[in-house]
């Protein structure tokens, strides 16, 4: 039997790299490049450096889209970017059992990359101040790459995406998975969620760049609309150190539960041609639902003097109104763990992926009875108007597809009489280690979970 040369071998895991991002998460206040409660001033400033304009047009009149002749779809000319097709659905058992919907479609795979480099001794991570036309305040910080396949190979004709080639050719990866999006939005929608450390001694900083510690992400993270939907994700699939005496449930025996969910629900997703979805009220202007609930799909005209390409114009999904996405959570033997629900979604690609306790958009079911209400929202509702949150900021959702896409994130305490140690079908309780581990792989968190479990990596909350 032969053996390896041991100079072939290597460590299969970076064991320092967990401390580092610890240490890099203590560090709050001021960073190397400037202090956190000069963030906002910065944003504000690269936002009058450049001309922003976005107007709404009529999805009709959208320079470069049409709606295809058969099927519907609303779609580029290039083929390219995305386009507004339309699902079918039958989820048996399910609140809403079978439906049709307009959804987002984007088979391209993009590149959401964070490049990392220490200072004194300490990581920091180059965040961008980018602009998209779905966010309310247009600019937030993003990670130092955010592109589709489209955008990096420049199929828009535009500029070079900056710092794309550390990502392309990465020096030192210290994390890299596939990580889905809103499954109620997108359909089967993924990006590459990477952390790249640079070896160069210097790293050439453009203007709308900066270097932040994950400590002072965390203090931002507490702002409403400050830090954007992609940097959330990529910063909730870091590999911290979860100082845990043990949890509730075993990782195997929680890995088996969530593969009994994935079995045991029969969903049925087909994708059909946009003009197969009954019940949407189109015109000239909009695609959208009757009384206005869930989303509508709406055309901007863009200028942003900032972008690789400085105007153009698309459709974007405007939800119905500001969501809730919420942890329950309680001290199990001394040790937090928050409440997931096993989550159907009919853009996922594996149908079922961990979620929030509780992720809805309350409008979209005040009609109903409240046996249909999604369970644990009143109590969530209710401890927010009480003031018993541990933590609650606003965040906008993908800022390049949706439309003043709003969403509560809140993590609120709970007890044994609303949320037991053993929750109703389709719940579990998992410790933030588990959770922060299972991103180390895709589709297994959500989201809106990733969002959540972002705002602990950086120490945003602590429970």
């Amino acid at each position: 039997m032969s053996t390896a040369a041991p100079a072939l071998l290597r460590p299969r895991a970076a064991p320092a790299l967990p401390a580092r991002l610890a240490r890099s998460a203590a560090v709050t206040g001021a960073g190397h490049h400037m202090r956190t409660d000069e963030v906002v001033g910065w944003l504000a400033r690269r936002t009058r450096a450049h001309r922003f304009r976005v107007e709404r047009v009529p999805i009709t009149e959208l320079d470069g889209w049409s709606f295809t002749p058969g099927t519907g779809d609303l779609v580029h000319r290039s083929g390219r970017f995305f386009s507004v097709a339309g699902v079918w659905v039958d989820v048996p058992g399910g609140p809403t059992g079978r439906w049709r919907q307009p959804i987002v479609h984007q088979p391209e795979v993009g590149v959401l990359g964070v490049l990392a480099k220490e200072f004194d001794g300490v990581l920091h991570f180059l965040t961008q101040a980018k602009m998209e036309p779905g966010n309310p305040n247009l600019i937030q910080l993003s990670p130092t790459v955010q592109a589709t396949r489209s955008n990096y190979l420049r199929v828009h004709r535009g500029a070079e995406v900056r710092y794309l080639s550390h990502f392309m050719r990465p020096e030192r990866i210290l994390t890299d998975s596939l990580q889905s999006e809103h499954g109620s939005w997108f359909f089967r929608k993924a990006n590459r969620n990477m952390l790249v450390g640079t070896v160069e001694d210097e790293v050439l900083l453009a203007d709308d760049f900066c270097w932040l510690t994950l400590g002072q992400i965390g203090e931002l993270l507490r702002l409403d609309h400050v830090v954007n939907m992609d940097a959330r994700t990529v910063v909730a699939c870091f590999p911290m150190a979860v100082p845990e005496a043990g949890a509730l449930h075993s990782d195997v025996e929680l890995l088996s539960w969530l593969t009994g969910e994935r079995a045991r629900h029969d969903v049925d997703v087909a994708a059909i041609g946009r003009a197969g979805v009954d019940g949407w009220e189109h015109d000239t202007k909009t695609l959208g639902r009757p009384y206005g609930r869930y989303f509508r799909i709406t055309g901007v005209a863009v200028e942003a003097g900032s972008r690789e390409v400085t105007g153009w114009s698309q459709p974007l999904l405007e939800p119905s109104g500001t969501g809730i996405a919420a942890f329950l959570y309680r001290h199990i033997g001394g040790v937090p763990h928050v409440l997931a629900h096993a989550k159907v979604e009919a853009g996922h690609l594996n149908t079922v992926e961990l979620a929030p306790t509780v992720q809805a958009t309350p409008g979209n079911w005040e009609h109903l009875p409240i046996e249909s209400r999604p369970p644990f929202l009143d109590s969530v509702l209710t401890a927010a108007e009480r003031g018993l949150v541990r933590y609650e900021a606003t965040h906008s959702e993908e800022g390049g597809r949706f439309l003043d896409a709003d969403i509560r994130y809140m993590f609120v305490p709970t007890d044994e009489e609303t949320a037991p140690l053993t929750p109703r079908a389709g719940y579990q309780w998992l410790t933030v280690g588990q959770l922060n581990s299972l991103t180390a792989h895709g589709h297994y968190v959500n989201v809106q979970a990733r969002t959540l479990l972002a705002c602990l990596n950086s120490g945003a909350v602590r429970l």
